[in-house]
């Protein structure tokens, strides 16, 4: 079945064709945010319901389905999971879905990207909900595209909450050795475009604060990416490990909201959790809620790790307990408790022993709200952090190495 990762033979091929829009993966932004936000020029103007304070909706759920490459057939497959629940007088389910050319050929075999309301129907073999707007070609690995359909949504179909869901291969922040790649999210094999980590920040900036937002996507639920949004969403739903082509079951996420749908943020993005553990079962996979305020108090807890770590200059146990940690598609991603449980239990140091398990503690009893794996994956505990072997230069270009000092640790143990 194909992952919602990229392969990395397929990477190294489409090197040359990745954009790096307007921003610098690379180095540290020296613009101001704001300034950056300005120059989008993507403003909505707010809805007549919105100033009335008249919304009657209680959730929005907009997913951005980008299937620009070979997870087309999935998308389709999940417009059609959508389908079987469908909108209702108090939850608005809208879409945009991207196709290309050498994949799916059913349904119309249409190759543009569309906007949907979501409507119930009882066909899941093709897409019946109204389009609401026809978009022809646009590039779906643009930020800039992002916010402008999240901002179209938002306007057009206003409610008291909004969730977003970013559908496409992901692969959290990391950047394979030798390459100049930016990682990220949304990929569109049309224009070789996708939206960096620093861009999915941007873009949600530009936004503006929503309840929660879920990658359906591979790989993404890491420090490095929640770091860059935590100041504009209240829930972060995602996965540390690879998902498969299906990603989430949506009948199984939207069928509880819609028959509840007062639910707040935190409780639907448990749902959303729940669904997708549910779904796949015994078979390969992690899901968890991250509470994306609790992002600030973590960041003190690692630095005085890294300072406690370094002070006892315990590399030999570092590395031991880096390769024995839980690890996924990459290598070079562990589960930061498994790691910081095994470095504890090894190290003599009575700093180290403290600072490791007051980062555990936060991780479990604050950071990560719900997590669900299956056996295979008992020690993943709901949030993946990047370890390498090796220095990459591009990770200083971080909000999360800015602020932090997680860069300046791997820099010492892999001296």
């Amino acid at each position: 079945m194909f992952k919602k990762a990229i392969a990395v033979f397929a990477m190294i091929a489409a090197v040359s064709t990745l954009v790096s829009a307007e921003i610098s993966f690379d180095t540290p932004n020296k613009a101001s945010l704001q300034q950056i936000i300005a120059n989008l020029d993507l403003s909505v103007p707010v809805p007549a319901a919105a100033e009335k304070g008249k919304i009657d909706k209680e959730w929005t759920i907009m997913v951005f389905v980008n299937g620009k490459n070979n997870l087309e057939k999935y998308a389709l497959l999940d417009m059609n999971e959508m389908e079987m629940i469908g909108s209702s007088d108090k939850v608005n389910i809208v879409t945009e879905v991207g196709r290309i050319a050498g994949y799916a050929s059913n349904d119309g075999d249409w190759k543009t990207s569309r906007r949907y309301l979501v409507k119930k129907d009882n066909d899941f073999t093709k897409i019946t909900s109204p389009i609401v707007a026809e978009l022809g070609k646009v590039d779906m690995g643009d930020y800039k595209h992002l916010v402008e359909f999240t901002k179209w949504a938002m306007t057009t179909y206003p409610a008291k909450r909004y969730m977003l869901v970013v559908w496409n291969h992901g692969a959290g922040w990391i950047k394979s050795r030798g390459l100049e790649a930016a990682k990220g999210i949304s990929y569109d094999d049309e224009t070789g475009n996708h939206i960096t980590t620093p861009q999915f920040g941007l873009a949600m900036a530009a936004i503006g604060k929503i309840d929660v937002i879920g990658t359906d996507a591979c790989l993404m639920q890491m420090p490095e990416v929640n770091y860059e949004i935590k100041n504009y969403v209240d829930y972060i739903v995602a996965s540390e490990e690879t998902e498969p082509g299906d990603g989430y079951t949506y009948n199984l996420m939207l069928g509880p909201l819609v028959a509840k749908p007062t639910m707040l943020g935190a409780e639907l993005g448990k749902l959303t959790v729940d669904a997708y553990a549910n779904h796949y079962g015994s078979q390969d996979h992690t899901q968890s809620l991250v509470l994306a305020s609790a992002m600030n108090g973590f960041m003190p807890l690692i630095n005085n790790f890294v300072k406690a770590a370094m002070a006892a200059n315990e590399k030999p146990l570092i590395k031991t307990a880096m390769n024995g940690a839980q690890s996924y598609a990459y290598a070079e991603n562990k589960d930061l408790w498994h790691f910081l449980s095994l470095y504890g239990a090894s190290s003599a140091n009575a700093e180290v022993k403290a600072a490791a398990k007051a980062l555990q503690t936060y991780i479990t009893g604050t950071l990560v709200l719900h997590n669900r794996t299956n056996s295979s994956y008992s020690d993943s505990h709901g949030i993946a952090i990047y370890m390498p072997n090796y220095v990459n230069s591009s990770y200083a270009g971080l909000a999360w190495s800015r602020d932090g000092q997680w860069d300046e640790f791997i820099g010492w143990y892999t001296k």
